[in-house]
């Protein structure tokens, strides 16, 4: 039994699926760490074959989210270092660099996939 059932927006944003029929994968290649194709999308959903870019520089907004999502991140990172009481500036500095740039491929993904989410609804196919 899952947790996050198909039907649901949590479905479609964090399993990377079309938000249209939750079937059609939004990315073309599923590894977010090849960065060569890092933002590859199929033109269309290759199940339902609906329109994943909506309209020129629909995913522009995207950044948005990405900047909500980094911001997030941000604050927690700075609870953790309060919380931990770590005094070294250059050290924190570092290893959230760091952190930073390994979710990148993460956040870019999701962000996008929360985006179109936010302006599709599920049509299921019963």
């Amino acid at each position: 039994m899952s947790l996050i059932k198909k039907g649901t927006k949590l479905y479609s944003i964090l399993k990377m699926k079309c938000p249209n029929c939750h079937e059609g994968h939004l990315f073309k290649n599923s590894n977010p760490y090849n960065l060569s194709e890092i933002s590859d999308m199929p033109e269309r959903c290759e199940h339902c074959h609906f329109k994943y870019e909506i309209e020129t520089g629909f995913f522009y907004g995207a950044m948005y989210v990405s900047y909500a999502l980094t911001i997030i991140l941000v604050v927690f990172f700075l609870l953790l270092i309060y919380v931990l009481n770590i005094n070294d500036f250059v050290l924190s500095l570092l290893v959230f660099g760091g952190i930073l740039v390994l979710v990148f491929p993460i956040v870019f993904r999701l962000s996008r996939s929360i985006w179109l989410n936010m302006f599709v609804a599920y049509k299921s196919r019963k």
